[in-house]
């Protein structure tokens, strides 16, 4: 490359910078928008596609404590057509909720399960959970079958901040339970009836 073509490079990039930065900047420029993260853990099954597959742990240094409960992200995509039945985490949670239950895949169509509110939640963990570490998770598919893959526990900061945990359990209801008045022993549960005294003839 000769001097005078370097000197036109750079200054098309010097021109081109500014101009593209103005263009993101009178675009509305999206930095406060929410943006999926895409440093998830993604795998090809047969026909099922999973993408940037992750558990929002703690924030840092912190940990989610077991018996508590995590969201998992993830995007799915089918060549052909399938369903995800359903979700297991065996050595980290006791259940996990598919929210909105089983998820139907068309043919060629990308289904985000990685919205700011998760759609998979793993419930009662059965061991606390800090960011960096990685759980084994179950997919089951209609067609596609069982699928295990290593997914990480990304700490909630940084690219992960705008995630949000799942929302707390509702409470259950409560029995209303009624009390009764203790009976002495020996006694009947209804009153007898007075007996009233008959008239006594006159003389």
């Amino acid at each position: 490359m000769t001097r005078w073509t370097r000197r036109l490079l750079f200054g098309a990039v010097a021109v081109l910078v500014p101009a593209l930065a103005g263009c993101e900047a009178g675009l509305d420029a999206p930095t406060q928008e929410f943006h999926p993260a895409a440093m998830g853990q993604s795998g090809v099954f047969g026909d099922v596609s999973v993408e940037d597959a992750f558990v929002l742990g703690p924030a840092l240094g912190g940990q989610l404590p077991a018996g508590g409960q995590a969201g998992v992200f993830l995007a799915l995509y089918a060549t052909g057509s399938d369903r995800l039945e359903s979700v297991s985490a065996p050595d980290t949670a006791a259940s996990v909720q598919l929210v909105g239950g089983p998820v139907s895949l068309a043919p060629g169509s990308l289904v985000p399960l990685n919205g700011q509110v998760p759609k998979i939640v793993l419930t009662n963990l059965t061991t606390a959970l800090s960011g960096g570490q990685t759980i084994k998770l179950q997919l089951t598919f209609q067609n596609a079958g069982e699928v295990i893959m290593q997914v990480p526990v990304e700490p909630d900061a940084y690219d992960y901040s705008s995630y949000s945990p799942p929302p707390p359990p509702a409470p259950s209801p409560t029995a209303t339970v009624k009390h009764h008045a203790k009976r002495k022993p020996g006694t009947s549960a209804t009153a007898s009836p007075t007996a009233t005294p008959s008239p006594s003839p006159t003389s």
